[in-house]
């Protein structure tokens, strides 16, 4: 079998639109020489040393007594170092039940400030994640359920949103680019790689067995496509970052990947293919992108017209290329499209539905809306329907065709293998039919 044939296997049964749907494991899994892992939301993973133990992610509040209870089992510790990749909840949230007198929680210098970040959205992040995250709530309710005397963690900042366990912890140890540790007789090397999902990202290397932990560092779900702005709601993403991350990572020859998802990956030859080729990928996409920009041609233009060729093949069912395309644009050129005055102005595009669907007549716009639905273009149809419901909210007609619209949608097979846009499909789906 080719490196091409591996990689296109390789992406063909890593986890996918589901990778949310959470199992938690009983006992730690062996992944690497002296390293477990415990499966969560975002894998937390142990290193374990004559001198203590190194926790790399924490998981959420929610999940990290479990992680512990797990470790604890291979190595009681002392936890001398905490390390987090990233600042997202699901690796930062566990910090509290780790530490210990004398741990220390070690991060990239972009920590706090991230972690701020995400507190300005935190009126928005629980409404916009309202159709992806029930299942790892879910799951997590089931860890509440199995450890019901788990610790209250004090924070070191209060959010509403956040329950009782959850950590915000402030970092001991911080570096920029690089710091190296040693803990007995085992060198760790942390390198920052602000081109991942946040921009204190940094990836956990261990020189002498070449076993690298990037967690979430080329998104969730690896080796598919990163997204550069997320549907939950968060700052655009540099693709130029991405790639100079990736280099970083790639240059490092690991032999073993421990990623946030998924089993471990090993192999030299093969974790350089497949780098190369997310790379490539990427890149492709970018340079087009700015290319077509530069050539004046219009973003609809460009994001239907841009694919990625058999030879730079990866996954989709994170990312996809058409948001990536629509990202790059927004983030390089701005929200000004020069098509419309009304682009400079808080213009409501309903109020002038309404005037044209009272000029129309909403049962002559639903009807064609119907038949651009039947000619196998679901999303004017939803735009129309879209139009009729600002002046009729209750008709039957419109929202037959906003249900059926979304179903034709989610029917691609395309889209039921995207967590993202399977997620939102479903979500109107049941809302639809809710009506």
């Amino acid at each position: 079998m080719s490196l091409s044939d591996i990689i296109d296997d390789l992406i063909a049964r890593r986890p996918s639109a589901n990778f949310l749907d959470v199992t938690y494991d009983d006992a730690a899994v062996p992944v690497a020489d002296s390293v477990h892992k415990s499966t969560g939301i975002t894998a937390s993973y142990v290193i374990t040393t004559d001198s203590g133990r190194i926790i790399v992610n924490t998981g959420t509040g929610g999940e990290a007594v479990h992680h512990k209870v797990l470790f604890d089992a291979v190595s009681p510790g002392p936890t001398a170092y905490i390390i987090t990749t990233q600042s997202h909840t699901d690796h930062v949230g566990g910090v509290g039940h780790f530490r210990e007198p004398g741990s220390r929680y070690v991060a990239q210098a972009n920590n706090l400030e991230c972690q701020r970040h995400d507190e300005l959205l935190v009126g928005l992040r629980p409404r916009f994640g309202v159709p992806w995250f029930a299942a790892a709530r879910a799951a997590t309710q089931q860890l509440a359920e199995r450890y019901p005397q788990q610790p209250v963690v004090r924070r070191s900042s209060e959010r509403p949103d956040l329950g009782p366990l959850q950590d915000r912890p402030r970092p001991d140890l911080t570096f920029d680019d690089r710091l190296a540790l040693r803990l007995g007789g085992l060198d760790v090397e942390l390198l920052a790689t602000p081109g991942g999902e946040t921009r204190d990202s940094c990836i956990v290397w261990l020189p002498d067995r070449r076993v690298c932990l990037i967690s979430n560092l080329l998104g969730p779900l690896f080796p598919h496509f990163p997204n550069f702005n997320t549907l939950r709601g968060d700052r655009y993403r540099d693709p130029a970052l991405y790639l100079t991350s990736l280099q970083r990572l790639r240059a490092l020859h690991p032999e073993v990947l421990l990623t946030g998802r998924g089993d471990p990956l090993s192999g030299g030859p093969m974790l350089d293919a497949v780098l190369g080729r997310l790379y490539d990928a990427v890149e492709f996409v970018y340079t087009a992108t700015l290319r077509g920009i530069n050539e004046g041609k219009d973003l609809p233009q460009l994001m239907r017209e841009i694919v990625l060729p058999d030879a730079l093949r990866v996954g989709q069912a994170y990312g996809r290329v058409t948001w990536a395309v629509r990202a790059i644009w927004e983030s390089h050129v701005g929200w000004f499209r020069q098509q419309s005055t009304t682009e400079l102005y808080p213009d409501d595009s309903r109020t002038g539905y309404q005037d044209l669907v009272a000029l129309a007549g909403g049962d002559a716009v639903v009807a064609r809306a119907r038949e651009r639905l039947d000619k196998g273009d679901p999303v004017v149809a939803i735009q129309l329907a879209e139009a009729v419901l600002t002046t009729e909210p209750d008709s039957v007609a419109a929202r037959a065709v906003m249900l059926a619209a979304h179903e034709a949608l989610l029917a691609d097979p395309a889209a039921r293998g995207n967590f993202w846009l399977r997620g939102w499909l479903t979500h109107q789906i049941r809302l639809w039919s809710d009506g």
